[in-house]
């Protein structure tokens, strides 16, 4: 018999012998607010996730489940599900199953047993996310779904809570929770000890210290082992219990009316002052980690025994008796009950349909189109009164950076839920002023200068996505987005995939980026690679090579956010901030008039850009490559007699392949320029395509960065392609160069 049974048989036999672990509470449902009917329904609440855990397990043996890791023993965050609200944004652990199941008590019509059975065989009906996974989530439950990456969701949930209190000073149309929700946020111990819970806790901390309203509930369900590792004994508190800002709570788990009571406090607590808690709840993890781990390896079976004895669900049916609630008959009842539901529902739920086409799994992959409201836009005089001195400027041409930023000015002056947020965005403008004065025009809640922490900024744009805000986060450079890529791989892209499409979290990631930057060097800052985001499915990437296609381009990219839902990275060419001149100095060919909103002509997604019509050869590139490829495009027809055409992709995920083919199909020849390196570059893609669809008979090459990381110095620019290699590969390619 397994630690499962084994768990179903003491229970079943101690409650009939009135056979119950000592309590160690001295609280009394009284003392706690706690009604008999509220106890009972906490109970079945438990009883319930005890029987749907058991029977995950059941479908798991006939091959007919997935994913079995549970929820027993941490059955305790019901009572905490019972003092809340619907309406209060909750970000579970794995092992939540009880408090979902509780909330859905608080909202008619919901069905619990049948919803998260159709969960675990996959079905395609599971009503959260469509059969992609065994998750805990529910929209009309305001519970989105968590990814496995650990402690991913913490980072949002400050950024939720921040968002509420935002959200009373800008009321976003798509708004999600109201003035006086708070947002809860659980996980494990073992959990906490991850960088990201620990980023988190900082931030929150951060935060309070300051005086900022940030309503959240940090819950760490504590059982003492992290899959085979051992938490050390009080190492929760002694690291929790004295946080500057966050107010610290104690409660057993294993007794729901100290949980009900501490868990009652500390939200009250929270939502009254607007200030982060943290809840430490003491539990025990039953059946080892999930249905494949044998925890009798690397535990003792005396401890493993301990933890079973401390069944909380013989403590909660102890409770009942004790107070009169429930008898033993009644107890048993209950739980032969939710048995008997969950094995029929079980029985009907094999039956159901599921996933079997990649359309039909990659349905959710981009979000949904919502409704959005369309107004005029700014009138000239408040146009005027914002730009200032900026308004009669924009009548001589000028260079990207600060084209980009007239452009974010007209953008958050037409969208109020427009946040930027970032590292030294506010009153320093960006370390290349690409946001100056925008704190000043806006204020400091829409331009938040954050702490220096990618995954927090990130984290805070998920968050006050969630609650109908359009965050434009910025990333200071390209290399340090890898401190913080899971907030965009494992978070932010994967929610509406996993949600059915329910939950999502539109933003733009600006990320200054790429190489040839002079000044600051080094890899640190010159970062030519963009693997990171390129193989992330779903996740739009936009590249500008000049400003005026910056400035339309960082419109639509605002647009698939707000009305697509879409997750954009809008990825700036640092080296090309300030470019003026394209052949020879004071040309000022690199420069452009700002085109305010509703004048130009707009560039949509996947729209490319192309300079000449030759057809001698065609070159595919963007970013630098194509400010190069231009220059080297000169050199070619005034001392060659090449007829070219240069293309501009714009936008590097999705490709438009259609456009991509029909502008090269004119051509003899085809070269592919990426300044990224050759390894995980976008050339590799577009060779493919190239390979695979283009005329066969087509000569192609592709140059591209080595690779390599970037040096400082002179040499900065030794590993990258340039105006030079570009004519010379032209030249082999034709048979010119011979």
């Amino acid at each position: 018999m397994d630690r499962a049974e084994i768990v179903h048989e003491n229970f079943l036999k101690r409650v009939a012998a009135a056979d119950f672990p000592p309590s160690a509470a001295s609280l009394t449902p009284g003392d706690a607010g706690l009604l008999p009917h509220q106890m009972t329904q906490i109970f079945r609440s438990q009883v319930l996730s005890r029987q749907l855990d058991r029977t995950s397990r059941k479908l798991q043996a006939q091959g007919e489940g997935f994913y079995t890791i549970g929820s027993s023993g941490h059955e305790g965050n019901a009572a905490i599900a019972a003092v809340l609200r619907p309406g209060d944004m909750a970000f579970l652990h794995y092992r939540d199953a009880a408090f979902q199941i509780q909330r859905a008590t608080q909202v008619p019509g919901q069905s619990p047993a049948w919803d998260m059975l159709l969960s675990f065989v996959a079905s395609s009906e599971d009503p959260i996310s469509g059969g992609r996974h065994k998750v805990l989530g529910s929209k009309a439950l305001m519970i989105p779904p968590q990814t496995s990456t650990i402690a991913s969701h913490l980072p949002k949930s400050v950024g939720a809570a921040y968002s509420i209190g935002l959200a009373r000073r800008i009321d976003p149309e798509h708004r999600q929770m109201p003035d006086d929700a708070i947002v809860h946020c659980s996980f494990g111990d073992a959990s906490a000890n991850h960088s990201t819970a620990q980023g988190a806790f900082n931030t929150a901390c951060w935060t309070a210290y300051q005086g900022i309203p940030l309503p959240l509930l940090f819950v760490c369900e504590d059982n003492g082992i992290g899959i085979s590792t051992k938490t050390p004994g009080g190492w929760i508190e002694a690291t929790m219990g004295q946080r500057p800002g966050l107010k610290y709570f104690r409660c057993s788990g294993l007794d729901l009316v100290e949980t009900y009571a501490r868990a009652g406090e500390a939200a009250n607590y929270v939502r009254r002052r607007r200030k982060p808690a943290f809840l430490h709840m003491s539990t025990v993890r039953l059946y080892g980690h999930a249905g494949s781990d044998m925890h009798t390896v690397y535990m003792k079976k005396a401890e493993v025994e301990a933890d079973e004895a401390n069944d909380p669900l013989l403590h909660s049916a102890r409770i009942l008796i004790e107070n009169g609630v429930l008898d033993r008959n009644d107890v048993l009842s209950i739980y032969n009950e939710e048995e008997a539901r969950c094995t029929r529902i079980a029985e009907k739920v094999i039956a159901r349909p599921k996933l079997e086409t990649p359309k039909q799994v990659m349905a959710s992959l981009v979000p949904p189109a919502r409704a959005c409201q369309h107004g005029n836009g700014p009138s000239w005089q408040e146009r005027q009164h914002i730009f200032g001195t900026d308004a009669k400027a924009q009548t001589a041409p000028q260079h990207m950076a600060r084209l980009l930023n007239w452009a974010l000015t007209d953008l958050m002056l037409e969208h109020e839920e427009i946040v930027l947020a970032g590292e030294d965005i506010g009153p320093k403008g960006g370390v290349y002023n690409v946001t100056s004065k925008l704190h000043s025009r806006f204020g400091p809640h829409r331009v938040i200068n954050t702490l220096l922490d990618e995954q927090s900024i990130l984290g805070l744009a998920i968050g006050l996505a969630h609650n109908g805000f359009v965050p434009m986060p910025e990333i200071q450079f390209l290399a340090y987005l890898h401190n913080a890529e899971d907030q965009v791989r494992g978070e932010a892209a994967t929610l509406s995939f996993f949600s059915a499409g329910q939950f999502t979290n539109p933003m733009v990631i600006r990320i200054a980026g790429l190489g040839y930057q002079k000044g600051f060097g080094g890899h640190f800052h010159n970062d030519n690679s963009l693997a990171v985001l390129r193989d992330i499915p779903g996740v739009v990437i936009a590249c500008p090579s000049n400003g005026a296609d910056g400035v339309h381009m960082l419109r639509e990219c605002v647009r698939l956010a707000r009305e697509e839902q879409r997750v954009v990275a809008f990825v700036e060419p640092i080296a090309l901030y300030m470019t003026r001149d394209l052949h020879a100095e004071k040309d000022g060919l690199w420069t452009s008039v700002y085109e305010p909103p509703g004048t130009g002509e707009p560039i949509r997604l996947g729209e490319i850009g192309q300079h000449g019509d030759g057809t001698d050869l065609a070159i595919l590139t963007y970013g630098n490559g194509y400010y190069l490829s231009r220059q080297a495009e000169q050199i070619l027809n005034e001392q060659h007699g090449l007829q070219l055409r240069v293309i501009d992709l714009r936008w590097l995920a999705p490709l438009n392949d259609e456009a991509i083919l029909e502008a090269v199909a004119p051509c003899a020849h085809v070269l592919v320029v990426d300044e990224c390196r050759a390894t995980g570059s976008q050339s590799e893609a577009l060779m493919t395509l190239l390979a695979e669809q283009a005329d066969r008979e087509k000569p192609i090459a592709r140059i591209a960065a080595d690779d390599s990381f970037i040096p400082l110095g002179r040499a900065a620019t030794a590993t990258l392609p340039s105006r030079d290699t570009i004519v010379k590969a032209v030249l082999e390619l034709t048979g010119e160069g011979s």
